[in-house]
């Protein structure tokens, strides 16, 4: 199951709007091992594409490094498919390489980038295998121990 603050949940929606009819992508962060999604990095869709998304090379390269000095992980790897469901396509699952992350998905379909609801979803995809998880949005999420 995923949980993830409201805070983090809106950038994820508005970023997804945003850059409709492109698909939108980026990354939350959150310690190693703590499945705390806690920092939100707002990445640029290298490809520029409406049907598919690639990280910029430097980009993501300079978030790895940034993550390890903070002993940080992805937690949440998300995009947006902007013209059919928030379900994984056999590209996204052939490019997911972090078995500990989830994979969100939000469909701008419906709306666009106009006001309105997306569906917003989340996998987890282990060597191939896709499996759907429950997302519960919270207020804040509780206090680290």
């Amino acid at each position: 199951m995923l949980t993830i603050d409201q805070a983090t949940y809106d950038a994820i929606v508005a970023h997804a709007k945003r850059d409709h009819p492109d698909e939108a992508c980026g990354i939350v962060a959150g310690p190693e091992g703590s499945d705390r999604p806690e920092r939100f990095v707002e990445m640029v869709n290298a490809a520029g594409s409406p049907t598919f998304y690639e990280f910029d090379s430097t980009d993501l390269l300079r978030l790895y490094r940034e993550m390890d000095e903070r002993d940080e992980e992805p937690v949440v790897i998300y995009h947006s498919h902007t013209a059919t469901e928030a379900y994984p396509s056999r590209t996204d699952i052939g490019l997911a390489m972090e078995p500990n992350a989830h994979y969100v998905l939000v469909s701008t379909r419906l709306h666009g980038n106009n006001e309105g609801p997306v569906e917003f979803r989340s996998y987890r995809i282990v060597d191939g295998e896709v499996t759907e998880e429950e997302v519960t949005v919270v207020d804040a999420l509780p206090a680290r121990n």
